[in-house]
């Protein structure tokens, strides 16, 4: 019976939410946020929902490919996330090098570079491995490219950042004068990409803990009360037909 309601839900959602193909957003970032929270509902372990939150990664991976979106950030796990209990840390970090392996062979037959931001030095070696291997192997690619913010922080990309305009200016690379946005900018994981058109959080949440803190100076916010879990293609629809019916201005009247 649920899965009949969800059918017809995602119906009307497609029905009203017609999106303009040619208008679709370039860079797409989502938080995906309410794994822990589905599974309580559910009497179920977190670790159960991050499981199941794997399955709404590879439905918004394909959709967003399939709408030609050119990139497709997806913050997964935080500077703070470390703070979290030991073992569903180690869950995420199970979860993510599994996902790497068994969902290689097709983002590759898609055309999609594997990308990721964020200091990974501090992730399991594995995951370090997995994720290196990724991009090397798909770097060509020319379609969708797949960003994922792992141990990422908005600070802690501009400390980041900081650190290496000051390190060459020194060294002589650059001048002090020459520091305007488009070089800090071009000193960010993102450098090359343009900044995100929008930002989709589901869960019920309205901030942005820490996520793309220079890039979203202009971007499009979308919330949800949907939790990631259940997140899917027809909810991307409808943020993106949101997205399309806003007044962009940057500024300007």
């Amino acid at each position: 019976m649920w899965n009949f309601f969800k059918k017809v839900r995602n119906l009307n959602i497609d029905k009203e939410h017609k999106i303009d193909m040619t208008r679709i957003p370039r860079h797409i970032a989502i938080i995906m946020d309410g794994n822990g929270r589905w599974a309580k509902e559910r009497n179920l372990p977190r670790s159960i929902g991050h499981k199941a939150g794997i399955e709404t990664v590879r439905e918004i991976v394909k959709e967003c490919s399939k709408l030609n979106v050119k990139y497709l950030t997806l913050y997964v796990f935080s500077t703070e996330n470390w703070k979290r209990p030991r073992e569903e840390v180690s869950t995420l970090m199970n979860l993510l090098a599994q996902y790497l392996r068994s969902e290689f062979k097709e983002l590759n037959s898609n055309n999609v570079i594997i990308n990721h931001i964020g200091d990974i030095s501090k992730l399991p070696g594995i995951c370090q491995e997995e994720l290196i291997d990724a991009y090397d192997r798909t770097k060509s690619n020319t379609g969708l490219t797949l960003n994922l913010a792992i141990n990422y922080g908005g600070r802690d990309e501009l400390i980041y950042a900081f650190r290496n305009i000051i390190k060459d200016i020194k060294s002589g690379v650059i001048e002090e004068s020459d520091i305007n946005q488009e070089l800090i900018s071009n000193y960010l994981y993102t450098r090359n990409m343009p900044d995100p058109d929008l930002i989709i959080r589901p869960s019920g949440e309205q901030r942005l803990s820490n996520f793309l803190l220079w890039q979203c100076a202009y971007s499009e916010f979308w919330y949800s009360d949907i939790k990631w879990p259940d997140f899917r293609k027809e909810d991307l629809h409808m943020a993106i037909y949101d997205y399309q019916n806003r007044d962009r201005r940057f500024g300007s009247v």
